[in-house]
């Protein structure tokens, strides 16, 4: 009976460790509507579950590094590249080359290999303003179509930005202002519009979703994020300043270490395919997919019209920079009364 039975239990612990191991743990840096819609096709067409757990870039990269002994993300989705970028200075990612890389727009190809192959860019998109046009009517204030407009008194408690040191939205701003003016002039910039600021929220999307909700008049934030409000039926508008702007290039990572690392790669290389990178607009995401091959949605802004700056992704991508530049903002303007 018993070499019947050990046979048979051997093969139970097979299978359940067989099953166990069809499983990939990912943070997703992206909207929760967008997370759950990859992690639910993925699991039903290949069998595999995604653990997932929401985080914007700046706390994802702070959990990498506060797990950097032991791992347990396998890859890190979406979210903007520079803290991906800061992940792979830092060895908290692993080197993976694509065979879908010559698929890939230039910008998504650069950001591999400035980071060594490292980390991949998975779509594009650009920093504005979005407005709310009923309150904007009703509080008699203009519509901001440069940088120079949100320092305007009356704009006084009337926008929100995210906070930088949890929002890789609001460090792209700060990266993009220094790129733009100068670092003392961008921090003079930044200071002057801190006493306009009525809220510093924790995630990059929570002031379009203020603006949307009639809570704030104005958000610093990526345009892309603004057409699903819109579509919900809110009064939201966005702008691009006239000055100039820069552009998160969203990104996706393998941690190093991980523990499903083949199963890693293969959700990397689906999410790289054209059918998985719609899964963006299907679920009312509007950045520039990656992939050259993926169908453009009518709601993804129109490039051609917005004035981008020559954004270092190198430069404002290393850990150093990044921590120095919101170190500074900490300092010199989140401490200011408003």
């Amino acid at each position: 009976m018993r070499t019947t039975l050990l046979p048979l239990a051997l093969a139970a612990t097979f299978f359940s460790a067989a099953a166990s191991a069809q499983q990939v743990n990912v943070i997703c840096s992206v909207q929760a509507d967008w997370c759950n819609l990859i992690a639910t096709t993925y699991a039903r067409t290949t069998g595999v579950k995604i653990n997932l757990a929401l985080k914007g870039s700046g706390e994802a990269l702070a959990q990498l590094v506060a797990e950097k002994d032991n791992p347990k993300t396998d890859v890190w989705f979406g979210g903007t590249g520079d803290p991906h970028l800061q992940a792979a200075e830092m060895g908290l990612t692993q080197e993976y080359k694509s065979a879908s890389l010559p698929q890939l727009y230039d910008w998504a190809q650069q950001q591999a290999a400035q980071s060594g192959y490292k980390t991949v860019g998975i779509y594009m998109g650009p920093l504005g303003f979005g407005y709310n046009t009923e309150l904007i009517a009703k509080k008699k204030l203009g519509v901001p179509r440069s940088w120079a407009d949100l320092l305007k008194p009356e704009y006084k408690g009337e926008i929100q930005v995210a906070n930088p040191a949890s929002s890789g939205t609001a460090y792209t701003m700060i990266a993009t202002l220094v790129q733009l003016m100068g670092e003392d002039k961008a921090f003079d910039y930044l200071k002057a519009l801190h006493k306009n600021v009525g809220q510093y929220t924790r995630s990059g999307t929570g002031p379009i979703k203020a603006v949307a909700r009639g809570e704030t008049a104005v958000s610093i934030s990526f345009v892309h994020d603004a057409p699903q409000e819109k579509m919900a039926g809110f009064p939201v508008e966005t702008t691009t300043p006239s000055e100039g702007t820069g552009a998160e290039i969203g990104s996706m990572s393998i941690v190093k270490g991980a523990r499903n690392l083949e199963q890693a790669k293969k959700f990397y290389e689906w999410a790289l395919t054209p059918g998985a990178q719609g899964f963006g607009a299907a679920s009312k995401q509007f950045q520039l997919p990656s992939n050259k091959a993926t169908p453009v949605d009518a709601n993804v802004p129109d490039f051609k019209k917005i004035k981008l700056i020559n954004y270092d992704y190198k430069k404002y991508g290393a850990s150093d920079e990044r921590r120095r530049l919101i170190a500074r903002w900490e300092k010199e303007v989140n401490s200011l009364p408003r």
